[in-house]
């Protein structure tokens, strides 16, 4: 039998929020309260949820390509409004990992893989932003990794016009299974 994790990809203030930095617009916000119940769904269930959030330092070099997002320990890194919610009321459910990345990937670095490996994990289903960056690259880490990943087409979204190609892209390279 599959033992399977919700991955929440970087459903964070300053990518979500509409006045974040690099918020991917009315996109993001629609995404939120299917990923909040789809959560409820895989904690109800036994199965385990992992917040993946990018994570950097003031003078990241990163930063030379993007606007400054996601600083350790602002409120822009912190889960976005509902989701926000549903962590503070969850936070102690052993069944929930946050995870933090220097990364696109939410596998590069962050042992991730181990985490999953050790509660027999092997099917990954993959929601967040942006879906041609992080997510596009977490479902890349995890095929790489050797799991299953399953992408929820409703709880993604990107601030570029690339949502439908890189969908196609996940299921013809990684063999992604994609939900409605």
């Amino acid at each position: 039998m599959s033992k399977e994790a919700l991955l929440i990809v970087d459903m964070s203030n300053d990518f979500v929020d509409l006045e974040g930095p690099l918020n991917v617009g009315e996109a993001g916000l629609a995404i939120t309260p299917y990923i909040r119940d789809l959560a409820d769904e895989f904690l109800q269930d036994g199965k385990y949820v992992v917040i993946s959030m990018d994570d950097h330092a003031p003078d990241d070099a990163h930063f030379d390509s993007w606007p400054v997002h996601n600083v350790t320990g602002t409120k822009g890194q912190e889960l976005y409004g509902p989701l926000k919610e549903w962590y503070d009321e969850n936070k102690d459910n052993d069944h929930i990992i946050y995870s933090m990345k220097e990364n696109y990937n939410a596998f590069f670095n962050t042992g991730l893989d181990e985490v999953l490996r050790e509660r027999d994990v092997d099917t990954v289903h993959i929601c967040g932003v942006a879906t041609d960056i992080c997510v596009f690259l977490t479902a890349s880490g995890a095929d790489a990794n050797g799991f299953k990943t399953v992408i929820h087409k409703r709880g993604v979204a990107t601030f570029t016009d690339q949502q439908e190609s890189s969908l196609e892209h996940m299921e013809r390279c990684f063999h992604s299974e994609i939900v409605e």
